[in-house]
């Protein structure tokens, strides 16, 4: 805590797969228990598909053809369905203790909304919500978000498409919404919109949402 706001540490991981990023957020997890330490996991992926908790396991022949197309599939204990992670997508890992900020589930994934729309709105992009969780630009999901919660401790986050080639979500329905598609700050812009220069407003507009500060790893 720093004048009252609490402190998140920005971590830069680059380019690490999905179970690389899995294990890392466990390690800031733990660290929780002993004290607050706030960090937020900026990453892209290699081609993946994740799915995410439901009643019955996405059927095994459908996963087979995902991996034809030369992506891994990973199972993960996040809400929401079935999604694509890939090169030219910014993926941020929060891992906070709602404990210093709102003890609210619902307020948080609230904020990662309002964060990814605010964000938008500095590229002149009118993005909102939906009764479907992510953010929109029309019928068009521009950020998918899926989190984890336990004892109030986060981990998961959002995934926003920057530059992203849209037709790896060609071979699935995003996360399980018939009817809907996918779109990217590039597509939007009709310009290339690249990770590195997108980092720099979700880290402003985070700051803002959150109202707290950040700080630089190591």
């Amino acid at each position: 805590m720093r004048g009252g706001q609490p402190l998140v540490e920005v971590v830069r991981l680059g380019l690490v797969s999905y179970q690389e990023a899995l294990r890392l957020q466990q390690v800031y997890v733990n660290r929780h228990r002993s004290s607050p330490a706030h960090a937020l996991l900026l990453c892209e992926h290699p081609p993946v598909y994740t799915t995410g908790i439901r009643h019955k396991p996405y059927p095994e022949p459908l996963l087979d053809r995902l991996r034809l197309l030369g992506a891994n599939v990973h199972r993960a204990n996040r809400g929401g369905l079935i999604t694509f992670h890939g090169p030219g997508q910014l993926v941020c890992y929060p891992v906070l203790n709602l404990c210093s900020f709102k003890k609210s589930v619902r307020w948080y994934v609230d904020q990662l909304e309002q964060t990814v729309i605010a964000l938008c709105s500095r590229f002149a992009i009118q993005a909102t919500t939906s009764p479907h969780t992510g953010v929109w630009v029309g019928d068009n999901k521009i950020c998918a978000i899926g989190i984890h919660c336990g004892r109030y401790i986060t981990s998961h986050g959002l995934a926003l498409n920057c530059c992203t080639d849209l037709s790896w979500f060609d071979h699935i329905v995003p996360c399980g919404i018939e009817g809907k598609g996918v779109t990217s700050l590039s597509a939007e812009l009709r310009r290339h919109a690249s990770v590195e220069e997108v980092v720099p407003h979700l880290l402003h507009a985070f700051t803002q949402q959150f109202n707290c500060q950040l700080t630089e790893a190591a």
